[in-house]
């Protein structure tokens, strides 16, 4: 019995709680919370490029940032302008947001308790939105941003996989409904932020995004008696806080391990998806035919139309793999990573017949964005939410948060080049552009099958004939 299980005082989950759709109702609390977030979150990340590019960056608003002069000296940006200069500062910002987790997660397990964490970072990011709704301010705004995120992104998926006992079946499928919310959260972001921030206001925008922040806030607090009870501050009350923290077993060493070897690999996949948010959105507001049925659309309903087709998709490849499971012996995480990586080079590819067959001066097609949607969406379908559960399965319990915060340095790596190699967006041809994000999918794709074929038995361990190591 751990040390939570042995304190009455604090909240214990029931695991055999079956209320929200079969699964227990902190799931519901948390999937909401979630999608709340990454409304907040993704409204202003839609807008956040466009902004930089066709205002903030612009003569007249630059100059009213506070210490903006000082931050163009660093060496990231020195000499940088205009699209180049919001493509590197977007990088910077969305890679951090994916280093915090690792402090986030620290914190979390070593000071706090994942709930006081998660609620201080709810409250630092509704901050953050706020504070964009100002040129003054935009620099601490994003700095708010990516110490929120950082409290907030491994902690809350953490408390997901520790509503289910060891042997748990739901837990895949509980990680396909968390990220179901954050799809959700995506899809109504952009007709709500994005239509406030382009027709209305830039600001409204941003302001917006900081309510649906308290909302989430709100939500959490709400569900607090369905969360799992934080086993740091359990210790703390219990005679069992004097007892030694469980020793690394050699199987954790492996995982890590394991972990450590998979995060430059998933960087370099992540890049053509996560291109979404910057060049990709850039250039479809330039080029793109965003005409439907005589009603011009915004180029950010680009990021809606892309949330769509992604929460479809992740529907519809959990139901193949369900079906597929009861006939014949269903993929392990790595093979169905290594499809998804043949999707994702399809859809870069998609971009690439995009650029090379419409002639100049005229408007892209949406038949190859949308292609390109399909395509991409199967493949991230196929790699992150079995990323996310192989990460929470092999967690050492004592690093469980801490882990998951290591999970995200895949998106630090690959934000962080999605903003240097966005910056060749105004200087390089735009099929060659496209044809490298095709090159990094079939590279990652590549060392995804050479780990599968040499490494991970020895590292991961081989899983039980005829059980799905996702559900275990």
């Amino acid at each position: 019995m751990t040390a939570a299980e042995a304190t009455p005082t604090l909240t214990i989950v029931d695991h055999a709680d079956t209320a929200f759709f079969g699964h227990p109702k902190g799931l519901a609390y948390l999937a909401f919370t979630e999608a709340w977030e990454r409304f907040s979150y993704y409204g202003m990340q839609t807008l956040l490029v466009l902004y930089m590019v066709q205002y903030l960056l612009l003569p007249g608003h630059i100059e009213r940032i506070a210490l903006f002069d000082a931050f163009r000296t660093l060496p990231l940006y020195r000499g940088l302008d205009g699209q180049p200069l919001a493509s590197a500062i977007f990088g910077t910002y969305a890679a951090c947001v994916y280093l915090t987790p690792i402090a986030g997660g620290f914190i979390a397990d070593r000071l706090l308790g994942k709930r006081l964490t998660v609620l201080a970072g709810a409250i630092i990011m509704a901050l953050g939105h706020f504070l964009m709704a100002f040129e003054l301010s935009f620099l601490f705004a994003l700095l708010c941003l990516i110490i929120g995120c950082g409290c907030l992104k491994g902690n809350l998926a953490s408390q997901v996989g520790a509503l289910y006992g060891p042997a748990d079946l739901r837990r895949a499928d509980a990680f396909q409904i968390y990220y179901l919310g954050i799809n959700a959260g995506v899809i109504i972001s952009s007709p709500i932020v994005g239509t406030l921030g382009q027709n209305v206001g830039w600001h409204w925008g941003f302001g917006a995004a900081g309510v649906g922040m308290l909302i989430s806030l709100c939500i959490y607090i709400a569900g607090q008696k369905y969360l799992p009870a934080d086993h740091f501050r359990a210790q703390r009350k219990s005679a069992a806080s004097a007892a030694p923290r469980e020793p690394m077993t050699r199987r954790d060493w492996l995982a890590l391990a394991a972990v450590v070897l998979l995060i430059p690999v998933m960087a370099v996949a992540i890049v053509p998806n996560n291109q979404i948010f910057n060049a990709y959105l850039t250039w479809g507001d330039e080029h793109f035919d965003l005409q439907f049925f005589g009603w011009r659309f915004l180029s950010s309903y680009l990021i809606t139309i892309d949330s769509i087709v992604s929460v479809s998709f992740l529907l519809i490849v959990s139901l193949f793999f369900r079906w597929y499971g009861k006939h014949w012996r269903e993929p392990d995480e790595l093979t169905k990573i290594i499809i998804g990586s043949l999707f994702s080079i399809g859809g870069a590819l998609c971009l690439f017949m995009a650029a090379a067959t419409t002639p100049a001066g005229h408007k892209i097609s949406m038949v190859w964005p949308m292609m390109f949607e399909l395509s991409n969406s199967i493949g991230f379908a196929l790699t992150l939410p079995v990323s996310l559960a192989l990460f929470a399965r092999l967690a050492p319990r004592a690093l469980n948060a801490t882990v998951l915060g290591l999970y995200y340095l895949a998106f630090f790596g690959a934000n962080a080049l999605v903003g240097w190699v966005g910056g060749f967006y105004s200087t390089m041809p735009t099929t060659l552009f496209w044809l490298m994000h095709a090159g990094f999918a079939a590279a990652s794709g590549a060392v995804f099958l050479l780990f599968k074929l040499f490494l991970a038995k020895r590292l991961m361990g081989a899983p039980e004939p005829g059980v799905d190591p996702l559900r275990t």
